[in-house]
């Protein structure tokens, strides 16, 4: 799938660990939040990663000890009317352990960090409000 002339989105995946993903699903999910979030040409890409890979960038580039479920890195930058996001690392392993439902959890972990590289955030109460509100239109999952 690519950005072009026709305003959809552009979503490359790498799978770079061994649990199973839905990625045909996660790419719909993907185009789908885009398009709902009002930036249909553009481009993303998202990882999946070991828990060792994520715990590498978990302190390269956050400062915190071990691994994390979902990085997001912004571009923010603006291809010739494509708007190239950024990407989203996610550890399914991680994911494993915090919901015995990991494809729910997958789908969240994908639209929590596409939300991250629109702007999104959740460290004050207002904020996480809105950002949780976005996840579940898009996923159907409710975060406590």
């Amino acid at each position: 799938m690519s950005a072009g002339d026709d305003g959809q989105p552009s979503v490359l995946f790498s799978d770079r660990q061994e649990i199973p993903v839905d990625e045909a699903g996660l790419r719909e999910l993907a185009a789908r939040t885009l398009a709902g979030m009002g930036v249909p040409a553009s481009e993303l890409s998202v990882s999946f990663v070991s828990e060792e890979e994520i715990a590498e960038l978990h302190v390269r580039y956050m400062g915190e000890e071990g691994p994390t479920d979902v990085l997001s890195f912004p571009l923010g930058d603006d291809a010739g009317g494509i708007a190239v996001l950024g990407d989203v690392v996610i550890a399914p392993a991680v994911a494993a352990r915090n919901n015995p439902e990991v494809e729910g959890e997958l789908r969240l972990l994908l639209v929590h960090g596409i939300l991250h590289l629109l702007g999104y955030d959740h460290e004050e109460d207002e904020e996480r409000a809105v950002m949780w509100e976005l996840q579940e239109r898009y996923t159907g999952m409710r975060v406590p």
